[in-house]
């Protein structure tokens, strides 16, 4: 398997206009890859653990995560990610109302890559978004028996 196979974005936000916002930067920062939006952390889960498409088992992911979800905390989704599992190089971008210097610290030390507060700052987010970018097209999924 040659080809490069496109970034899953996995956006994990209740809120709709949040959503919608987040989703307008990252087409306004050049970024044309699907986006797999849920509202609750369990189908976010099941879609990237057991989805057919899913990049536990097809391909790489970044997720956006919400750290205030109706059925479970966005630290736990958090920390099954980033625990030993097929998705623990998978890049994660919290995106909270949270700015509790305890919680930021908690969600780097379980792997997040970037934690940005909303409201979103618009040039912060472009430019967290712009080094993702740089990732989502530099990104390779290692061949079997290619050389680490």
């Amino acid at each position: 398997m040659t080809e490069h196979q496109p970034v899953n974005i996995v956006m994990i936000e209740d809120d709709e206009g949040h959503a919608r916002l987040i989703e307008k930067n990252i087409r306004r920062a050049g970024i044309s890859n699907d986006i797999h939006h849920f509202t609750d952390g369990t189908s976010a889960l099941e879609f990237l653990y057991e989805h057919d498409n899913g990049p536990a088992l097809n391909g790489p992911a970044l997720v956006l995560l919400d750290l205030n979800l109706p059925d479970m905390s966005g630290t736990d989704i958090l920390a099954k990610i980033k625990g030993d599992g097929p998705l623990k190089r998978t890049p994660v971008v919290v995106l909270t109302t949270t700015d509790d210097k305890v919680e930021i610290e908690r969600c780097y030390d379980l792997g997040c890559n970037v934690y940005i507060t909303k409201p979103v700052n618009y040039e912060n987010f472009a430019q967290a978004i712009r080094q993702l970018g740089l990732f989502l097209s530099v990104i390779q999924v290692p061949e079997v028996g290619e050389d680490q």
